[in-house]
């Protein structure tokens, strides 16, 4: 083989970089075990451990360092229903955001139009601006939209005699504004909120917020903080001078306190009843870290200066080039690891006796370009009213990003409206009254400095310029915060799912257990049917799931339970590309061809079919990529990297083995005498009784379409919207006493299932399904407890939840549909790209559309009769897509063969009925191979892989099935029917024998 040296290289790379990724997996679950070994099941303290863990290095590999935290943002990263955690979707109410901006006018035909987009925007495609104007021109034709827009705040951009078209671009730039100032809002929140791994993401095209927040068990703290409104303030500040003297107040408090912990801790190292208080200040000093790996004249030096320890205060050069403290409202820097210490620190009762009631201390919102990887600590002077701000931000009407005319660097340009302007006017001319001490103005989002301006001199029109060392990143980001105080609407939660730790360790359990079960299955396989061709390809499958791992790390892939999924998927057609090698090297060797040179051309010969094969699950996992979301994503992911290995292991590992096998003069055997001549000489008339299977399958079909108009379908929560719950009672449960309970309660019919054991249910409601706010969720989940409670002696706990609003489903629903739709047509495209006849295109695409039928109308059958769930949602459709995508690859395989026949002069003049039917006996092997292989798998993640996904397996395992059937059955004899009459003879079979040009009797 040429090119081998390279291809072992980039082995070894490969290797080398997915052994690196992976490590930090491993760095980080043993500092987890070690904080869970010294907390001993107290949450609160193995907290803390890990915040004192998070500036360590824990991770030493000569040429780099990294600190627990930095290891933690490289480990593979567990999706919330394998970790527990919350997925909300925040939607940005557009509603609100055009009736604030009108000034709420009480003109009922424009209130109409609002509430008609609004309603209208859950099913249509067209955006919320667009829906409204439309609306709105209906109701109220010939009135100009101006009319209501054209307000004093809006005067910069809309006047009385703008047009409509005008006033919608002007409409459509501010929703613009404010979905991007919400994600922005809501990003500063969860990076305050100290989640482990956020995710959060803005969905294109859309007003709509994808949040992950993995481990998050403070559920309504999370609600409370998502959806607050945006909290801008203008603050006056202190000089450093004035507050350094305070600081070394409690430094030194700190230090006495540490000296008297530590001196109470040596003398009695077992008293339990210790103060917690101390307790927490060691820890936040690293305490509780192995003191072989601090060095003892920095433990001293910590002890005797606690916060200048991990807060440098901000000093500069004087005029004789002697440090002094720097004047500004920076009073000091930490490292990002060690904020969460100097937090610890400043909220110990000691420390707040010492800082004044009126002083407040704000960290700032990033590292600056001169402190890279330290944070700023401002002072902060509460002269407001009550103690508060002196300025609130909802008297921004502006702000833009621009440039300083003068030095040409970057600016921002801030506007107020008059009420602001004159308090503006007074707040700035006090700031700089003193000219040799001009004061700053601190801008405060949340809570958080996102600037500290020294001000220059007196503002009288509320047109402020604000410069500095700003980049260009950094001014549209303070114009997005400052635009923030106006932002007149909020975000809600529209979606949502609590995943508790219980169920999340429970399916990691069953996702592990059937990987590991699926893998041996595998490998057993191969080597039971291909010998020793079977070891050389098991060989390549644990490479496979090797760098299918280490990619998905080094990609920071979130892992969930239908990714785990995926990799089972993946273990089972890994081996495909080999069974399609193996099997055309002993049609070689069949030949009479040496073992060397069958090798050669059998790989050779099966590239085609690989790649075709390969490609079409590919682009299937693309569009799952781009339509699916939350867990779905993970499996998409998971398949598309999983194709890229296996082909690369496969081909390349396979092919360097055998080279090596060759060269020692092993002797190579793809088969065993029982296995040998399997299926090798096939002659099933599949073509000649294609008639009849096409009036199976249309039966069936016709009488499942029946059934499905007269059953229905159940629709999971995020297909219908509404509220799932999975609950597990202690003992067992009778299912219809807690139907008839929940039916009473709630005052309509309740979806109620067994999910798993016969103690463990979900429970689905549509109560209260267009209502998304808080109140409504608390209701419902009152009303619940209050059903399931009438259970007596059982007592039972809720272990996770899910909310989805109909905007939202409706929005899945669409989605769904239209990756089905693309799916088919892409596979449809590629196929003719590839085969150069509509014919194959067509026949492939009624092929996978059969295929996609036959599992709906299954779905719709069996439901309620097996015992798991078997909803229509978002896990089916994924499903569904590996399936088609699973069809096809069948079926390629088989047009590959039938090309390769067509392009042999000597079977040019046969009739394609013969041809044909000859392809699908001479790939039968294979089929059916490969096809077992998968449904092995897919049976053991059935089993074994947990209620979460039983239904989504069932279908990918019975969709294997339809699929081996429709590419054999349907597929390829289609062809022959599409071809038209011309040259088509019912041959009666199509042994080799008969099929040879030389020994055929002519036709006329």
């Amino acid at each position: 083989m040429q090119g081998t040296g390279l291809i072992k290289f980039l082995v070894v790379v490969v290797t080398i970089a997915c052994l690196y990724s992976l490590s930090f997996t491993f760095v980080t679950r043993k500092v987890e075990r070690d904080a869970a070994a010294y907390a001993q099941g107290d949450m609160a303290k193995e907290n803390a451990y890990l915040d004192s863990m998070a500036g360590e290095v824990v991770y030493n590999l000569g040429i780099a360092k990294y600190t627990y935290r930095e290891a933690k943002g490289n480990e593979i990263a567990l999706g919330l229903d394998l970790k527990g955690g919350m997925n909300v979707t925040m939607e940005v109410s557009l509603q609100e955001l055009v009736r604030n901006l009108a000034n709420n006018p009480k003109d009922e035909n424009f209130n109409k139009a609002l509430e008609n987009a609004n309603i209208q925007s859950r099913s249509s495609q067209s955006n919320y601006v667009s829906l409204f104007v439309e609306e709105f021109e209906k109701l109220s034709p010939g009135v100009p939209l101006a009319s209501f827009f054209a307000t004093k705040d809006n005067a910069a951009y809309i006047n009385a005699n703008s047009s409509n078209a005008q006033v919608a671009n002007f409409l459509q730039r501010e929703a613009g504004n404010a979905i991007d100032n919400s994600f922005k809002v809501l990003r500063t929140r969860i990076d305050k909120f100290g989640v482990t791994s956020p995710n959060i993401q803005l969905q294109q095209g859309t007003n709509r917020i994808l949040i992950e927040l993995p481990g998050v068990n403070d559920e309504e703290r999370v609600r409370k903080l998502l959806q607050g409104s945006a909290k801008l303030e203008f603050w006056e500040t202190y000089d450093n001078m004035e507050i350094y003297p305070m600081l070394e107040n409690v430094n030194s408090a700190l230090a006495s306190t540490l000296r008297d912990t530590q001196k109470t801790s040596t003398a009695s190292t077992d008293d339990s009843t210790a103060d917690t208080t101390d307790a927490g200040l060691l820890a936040a000093l690293g305490a509780g870290q192995d003191s072989t790996t601090t060095d003892s004249s920095e433990s001293q030096l910590a002890l005797q200066n606690p916060l200048f320890n991990v807060l440098r205060p901000a000093t500069g050069l004087g005029p004789n080039n002697q440090p002094m403290l720097a004047p500004g409202p920076i009073v000091g820097y930490a490292q990002l690891r060690d904020t969460a210490k100097v937090n610890d620190f400043l909220a110990d009762p000691v420390v707040q006796q010492i800082i004044p009631a009126n002083v407040k201390l704000l960290w700032g919102v990033k590292p600056s370009p001169r402190t890279p990887e330290q944070l700023e600590l401002y002072a902060i002077k509460p002269t407001g009213v009550e103690g508060g701000p002196v300025l609130a931000g909802n008297v921004i009407t502006d702000a833009k990003d621009d440039f300083d005319p003068q030095s040409n660097s970057p600016m921002v340009t801030m506007y107020m409206n008059s009420e602001g302007a004159r308090e503006w006017r007074r707040i700035t001319a006090a700031a700089s009254a003193d000219a040799n001490n001009k004061r700053a103005i601190a801008i405060v989002l949340d809570g958080v400095v996102y600037s500290a301006p020294t001000v220059q001199g007196e503002i009288p029109n509320g047109v402020s310029q604000i410069t500095g060392n700003f980049t260009i990143e950094d001014t549209k980001d303070l114009a997005n915060v400052l635009k923030a105080g106006r932002l007149p609407t909020t975000a809600k939660i529209v979606e949502e799912a609590i995943v508790g730790p219980t169920l999340g360790q429970a399916a990691i359990d069953a996702g592990i257990n059937s990987a590991i079960i699926g893998l041996v299955v595998v490998l057993i396989f191969m080597i039971f049917y291909y010998n020793r061709g079977g070891w050389v390809a098991n060989v390549a499958v644990i490479f496979n799931v090797f760098f299918l791992m280490g990619i998905m790390a080094s990609l920071n892939a979130v892992l969930t339970l239908p990714g785990i999924a995926g990799i089972v998927l993946t273990l089972g057609t890994a081996v495909d590309a080999n069974v399609l090698i193996y099997e055309r090297i002993r049609e070689e060797l069949s030949l009479g061809k040496s073992v060397r040179q069958a090798i050669a051309d059998g790989y050779k010969h099966a590239m085609p079919s690989i790649l075709d094969s390969q490609i079409t699950t590919f682009l299937v996992g693309v569009i799952l990529f781009f339509f699916g979301s939350g867990p779905i994503l993970g499996f998409a992911t998971t398949l598309m990297i999983g194709i890229i290995t296996s082909l690369f292991t496969s081909i390349f590992i396979t092919r360097i083995i055998f080279d090596w096998m060759l060269n020692k003069g092993w002797d190579i055997k793809v088969s065993y005498p029982w296995s040998a001549n399997t299926l090798q000489n096939a002659n099933f008339a599949f073509v000649q009784n294609r008639k009849k299977i096409y009036l199976i399958s249309g039966l069936f079909l016709v009488i499942g379409f029946i059934v499905v108009l007269v059953k229905g379908f159940s629709l999971g929560v995020d297909f219908q919207g509404g509220r799932t719950y999975t609950v597990r009672y202690d003992q067992a449960i009778d299912l219809e006493e807690v139907r008839a309970n929940l039916n009473e309660t709630f005052g309509l019919t309740t979806e109620v299932k067994i999910y798993g054991a016969d103690n463990q249910i979900r429970v689905t409601t549509t109560y209260h399904i267009d209502d998304t706010d808080d109140a409504a969720d608390k209701e419902v989940l009152d009303k619940l407890n209050e059903g399931l409670s009438k259970i007596s002696g059982n007592t039972y706990d809720i272990l996770s939840s899910q909310k989805v609003g109909p905007t939202i489903a409706n929005d899945i629903k669409s989605r769904a549909i239209y990756a089905g739709i693309f799916s088919v047509l892409v596979i449809a495209l590629y196929i003719l790209f590839r085969f150069h006849k509509w014919q194959y295109s067509l026949a492939a695409a009624i092929s996978t559309i059969h295929d996609a039928l036959v599992i709906l109308i299954l779905f719709s059958v069996l439901d309620g009769i097996v015992p798991f769930s078997l909803d229509i949602d978002q896990h089916f459709v994924a499903a569904i897509l590996t399936v088609i995508a699973y069809s096809v690859n069948d079926t390629v395989v088989v047009f590959d063969r039938l090309r390769e026949y067509l392009n042999m002069p000597r079977r040019k003049s046969e009739p394609i009925a013969d041809t044909v039917n000859l392809a699908i006996n001479r790939t039968l092997s294979r089929t059916i191979v490969t096809s077992l292989t998968v449904i092995f798998v897919m049976a053991i993640l059935f089993i074994f892989g947990g209620e979460v996904i039983r239904g989504f397996s069932f279908a990918i395992l019975v969709g294997i099935i339809v699929a081996t059937y429709s590419s054999v059955c349907l597929a390829a004899p289609l062809i022959v029917d599409l071809q038209g009459k011309k040259g088509i003879s019912e041959s009666a079979s199509s042994n080799d024998t008969a099929s040879k040009a030389n020994l055929k009797p002519a036709k006329a």
